[in-house]
């Protein structure tokens, strides 16, 4: 993919084996803001308080069921809000930002509020943010250059094994409590392992795409 700047509207092309994609100074309107995917997206950010302030010790059994499944209804808008995008043809690069930053902010705080309730070890959310602040720092960069990073198969994985890990170790069961947990544990190790393997092919196709357009200028 070769950006090419297009100085007649301001605009920056993405150039491909596929489609064209424009980025104007216009791509973050109104309109964009206000379809139909991109308003799931920020119904998912909406939520992240409301599990927060269930989660804040000292949680109960009630309020940690509630902001399960408070959880499960934005990993709900996460799957429908791709797939609308992608029948309706309403994906935009604002879309593409935004998607990527509602999981980032909805997990993050999903896995520090795990902290307090003794369920996951600080330093393994350590590596899980750190590794997905690293991968959104990178996406801003790309985004500056005309790039847009988008979610890799591996990524894609290693998001799913991390909603399913989060949502055994929310649910609360007392009966089957450790075997939820336990669950949860091993879906998060999977997912850190994901993780890291889908920030390493981003970073090589950043790589790629920059040194294809220094060889490729126009």
């Amino acid at each position: 993919m070769t950006p090419v700047r297009d100085s007649r509207n301001d605009s920056i092309l993405l150039r491909s084996e596929g489609p064209t994609i424009a980025m104007t100074r216009s791509e973050i309107s109104l309109r964009n803001l206000t379809n139909l995917p991109n308003v799931l997206t920020c119904l998912r950010m909406a939520i992240i308080p409301l599990i927060v302030f269930l989660l804040v010790a000292p949680a109960t059994p009630t309020s940690i069921n509630a902001a399960f499944c408070l959880f499960v209804l934005g990993s709900i808008t996460d799957l429908l809000d791709g797939i609308l995008a992608r029948r309706h043809n309403m994906v935009t690069s604002l879309g593409k930002l935004l998607d990527p930053l509602a999981d980032k902010l909805l997990t993050s705080a999903v896995l520090i509020m795990l902290i307090s309730l003794g369920k996951v070890q600080a330093w393994l959310v350590f590596l899980i943010i750190g590794r997905d602040i690293t991968i959104t720092g990178l996406r801003s960069i790309a985004a500056t250059q005309g790039l847009i990073l988008n979610a890799s198969r591996i990524g894609k994985n290693k998001m799913v094994s991390q909603t399913v890990a989060l949502i055994f170790l929310l649910v609360c069961i007392p009966e089957v409590q450790h075997v939820l947990d336990s669950l949860g544990l091993f879906f998060l190790w999977v997912s850190l392992f994901l993780g890291y393997w889908s920030a390493i092919d981003y970073f090589i196709h950043f790589y790629r795409e920059l040194k294809r357009r220094e060889q490729h200028p126009d």
